[in-house]
């Protein structure tokens, strides 16, 4: 199960978002706000990502120079 980025029973609230005017005069039906939020969650959830796998690489690297020298527990019962 994924865990939501943000909480949507939040309350919204205003920003000020600058965009170019020709843009918009052709979002035809857009919902501009729930595009924006919809595209700032990704962007979030990438970022953090990103950020757990640099915080996190010296540990996988570790983990990684021990399986490489003593290979994995199950080497010896797998048949593939």
């Amino acid at each position: 199960m994924e865990v939501p980025i943000f909480d949507p029973a939040v309350p919204k609230r205003p920003v000020d978002v600058r965009i170019d005017s020709d843009l918009a005069a052709q979002a035809l039906k857009i919902n501009i706000s729930q595009e924006l939020e919809s595209h700032l969650a990704d962007v979030v959830a990438k970022r953090r990502c990103r950020a757990w796998q640099e915080e996190n690489q010296s540990a996988m690297d570790a983990y990684n120079r021990c399986i490489e020298r003593d290979g994995l527990f199950s080497d010896g019962e797998r048949l593939f």
